[in-house]
């Protein structure tokens, strides 16, 4: 099984983290010294990802324009003699083939996906969400890489979230066929708390079949007109199966205040230069 692209959607306007995505997309809000769509294509790349294909608006550009080359500060680095900042800068531009295509309208996940159906060739290949990733040792996508092949079925990640808090989430249940691997029986969008006994929620991160294309097509717009991706996974699932993988390592979600602040932290503190004074800044703080 090849997957070598990802679909990342970045069209959506960023309220969670306003007002500092005003102007701003959500995805370039830097989270120490990169943005935060730089963690998440890193992620795919450990992944074994050579493709993203970002599927954005027209006020997102500067999104693409991270993924590529910048001459003119090359050289200006390269003659000041920034040869770290320099090397930075190639890095971000060399990681991975960027393309991108337009979503017109803002209708939801499942639509945003279904915009990239042309630029996706091969017959499985990966979906993830902006505004949050996973670090860690093999974590995150390349888990939902490993187990799709290993059982040559689309799998999507999930992480054990509050019994009082599964309203807020796509929700699945299912059968334990090793561990952290289940097999699918029920998937449920935001579903009434007291309702599921499961607390396995789905977490932005999808190994899918081609096919899903066709399975999003006919899905009917709900709530505020959107197209859910759940919807269409649901009903794969029904007929053909589907596999869920709880997600190890850290999680950060970038569009939550607190969750944002904290990876800021965690990354500068593995700066052995930066971490000394960051965390007597930090001590000063909390004990005021």
């Amino acid at each position: 099984m090849k997957i070598s692209q990802v679909v990342l959607p970045v069209a959506g306007w960023g309220t969670r983290s306003l007002p500092a995505s005003k102007n701003i997309p959500k995805e370039m809000l830097p989270i120490y010294n990169k943005p935060v769509i730089q963690y998440v294509v890193e992620e795919a790349v450990c992944a074994g990802i050579q493709e993203v294909i970002f599927v954005t608006n027209r006020h997102k550009s500067v999104v693409e324009d991270h993924f590529d080359r910048n001459i003119e500060l090359e050289e200006l680095l390269a003659e000041a003699g920034k040869i770290e900042q320099l090397k930075a800068v190639q890095e971000a531009a060399s990681m991975v083939e960027v393309m991108a295509v337009r979503q017109k309208q803002q209708m939801g996940l499942g639509h945003a996906v279904g915009c990239a159906r042309s630029m996706v060739p091969d017959d499985y290949f990966a979906v993830m969400v902006g505004d949050d990733f996973m670090v860690g040792d093999d974590a995150g996508l390349i888990q939902l890489v490993e187990a799709a092949q290993k059982y040559n079925m689309p799998c999507i990640g999930v992480m054990e979230v509050p019994a009082d808090k599964i309203d807020k989430y796509g929700m699945v249940a299912g059968e334990e066929i090793e561990d952290g691997v289940y097999k699918i029986t029920e998937m449920v969008e935001k579903p009434a708390i007291g309702t599921m006994d499961s607390r396995l929620a789905i977490v932005g991160r999808y190994v899918l079949p081609r096919e899903i294309f066709s399975y999003i097509e006919y899905v009917k717009p709900g709530k505020g007109g959107e197209i859910q991706l759940t919807d269409a996974l649901e009903n794969y699932m029904k007929e053909k199966g589907m596999l869920a993988v709880k997600m190890k390592g850290r999680r950060f979600d970038a569009g939550d205040w607190v969750d944002y602040l904290t990876a800021g932290v965690y990354f500068g503190m593995k700066d052995a230069k930066l971490a000394p004074a960051l965390r007597e800044a930090l001590k000063d703080i909390l004990e005021k």
